[in-house]
């Protein structure tokens, strides 16, 4: 029998404030790469044995990633940390007061039915414009299949663009409104292990596609899948 090994745990605990801590940072993309550096990789190059060695490693090393690079100190830390306290207090607080004072029933039924129904209808409909109108278009070379339930990485997979049998790559669409700025998107580390494991089993690379009313919205991303359908033809 295997037995579970205990992990010190080195995490704050902000009890009932972590939701909208966690709220408030990630809907003004407070953690981002751009404001805080690549993190999961710079903690893997470092490898550490303590988080004292992880801190001073952090900050002798990290850089944000984007258009305006800077290096990451303590004092750029403290200076995201006073921006959430503002965006708390000026914007989330009284945003979500005055939807507390307007809530009632009807609002929560018709919520979880339109997520349900509408949403998800809205959502199956993009997705097929997009590959249907868009994707096999131009990359008529390709078969494009949906991505089957029992797939490990479905749930951050749509489809999946076959070059060959068995050697593919992952197509993510998301609507424009889930990020306005869709340049500085960045997938989560949880996103990244799966479109990881997906190119270990496929081969391809996986590519998010914006979608705007059922067009492709960041048009760079053709020439991106163009260079990676050339790449799989020569390892074939």
């Amino acid at each position: 029998m295997m037995v579970r090994k205990e992990f010190k745990k080195y995490s704050l605990e902000f009890g009932k404030k972590e939701k909208v801590l966690n709220y408030t940072c990630q809907t003004y993309q407070l953690s981002r790469p751009n404001k805080v550096g690549a993190v999961m990789a710079l903690i893997r190059e470092c490898q550490p044995k303590t988080i004292t060695e992880w801190e001073e490693w952090y900050f002798k090393n990290a850089t944000t990633y984007g258009k305006n690079t800077f290096k990451v100190t303590k004092e750029s830390l403290e200076e995201l940390g006073e921006r959430l306290y503002e965006k708390i207090t000026e914007v989330v607080i009284p945003e979500w007061q005055e939807a507390f004072n307007n809530l009632n029933k009807q609002d929560c039924y018709d919520y979880i039915y339109n997520l349900t129904i509408n949403r998800t209808f809205d959502g199956f409909l993009r997705e097929k414009s997009v590959v249907n109108d868009g994707l096999s278009k131009i990359f008529t070379e390709v078969s494009f299949e949906e991505s089957p339930s029992e797939l490990d990485h479905a749930g951050d997979i749509d489809y999946l663009g076959y070059v060959k049998e068995n050697i593919a790559f992952g197509v993510q669409i998301k609507p424009v409104t889930a990020q306005s700025n869709f340049g500085n998107y960045s997938i989560s580390e949880r996103m990244k292990a799966s479109f990881e494991s997906f190119e270990r089993d496929y081969k391809g690379k996986v590519f998010i596609v914006f979608s705007l009313d059922g067009e492709i919205a960041n048009i760079e991303v053709i020439d991106q899948i163009k260079n990676e359908i050339t790449r799989l033809n020569h390892q074939l």
